[in-house]
């Protein structure tokens, strides 16, 4: 089956991240937090790194629960410190648990963190043409728009690059190419328009 070609398929899990989960809408609020806390975990760094990591990601940010993280307090910061199995950077710990303070005030605020997010495109999930890895945008306006607004809301080292692999990532871009065998499939599951 034709896939993406910045997939290697000699790395585990790789193949399987973009067949199943890659360029899918995500409407959950703690898969939104899940891939936030990891795309900020990756700034410097190659997302297959965070990738491999996920499972000790998972297991030392309570799953993902938002409002676990946000209680998260220095003797907190010092176990995950300690945690071979993240990314130990003191500024992405401390990042990861203020960016789940800031979560929650955007989930107050719209509702959800998916109503909040899923502005930034318009509600609908963006189809772009790509056919060869030259094709593929670094950033675009609504990544910088998203940046930008979370940067004023308090979120950390989620810059536009990061947002724009983070809206590749949950579906609010579907960046697979033309031959992918995934662009389809994952078309034919939005909901139809009325």
């Amino acid at each position: 089956m034709p896939r993406c070609p910045w997939v290697d398929e000699t790395k585990l899990g790789y193949p399987e991240y973009h067949d199943t989960e890659w360029g899918v809408p995500v409407y959950d609020d703690q898969t939104f937090f899940e891939f936030i806390t990891l795309e900020a975990a990756q700034a410097g760094l190659s997302w297959y790194t965070v990738l491999r990591k996920r499972e000790n990601y998972r297991r030392a940010f309570a799953g993902f629960e938002v409002e676990k993280v946000a209680r998260f307090n220095v003797r907190s910061v010092e176990r995950l410190m300690n945690d071979a199995g993240i990314i130990r950077n003191r500024l992405k710990v401390h990042a990861a648990i203020s960016n789940a303070r800031q979560f929650i005030k955007v989930q107050q605020e719209f509702g959800s963190f998916a109503n909040y997010f899923w502005r930034f495109v318009g509600g609908t999930p963006i189809v772009n043409r790509l056919r060869n890895l030259s094709d593929f945008k670094a950033t675009t306006a609504q990544s910088d728009a998203a940046a930008k607004d979370l940067k004023h809301r308090g979120f950390k080292f989620l810059g536009s690059t990061i947002m724009y692999a983070h809206m590749q990532a949950t579906g609010l871009v579907n960046d697979h190419t033309l031959d992918c065998f995934r662009r389809q499939e994952i078309i034919a599951s939005y909901p139809k328009r009325r």
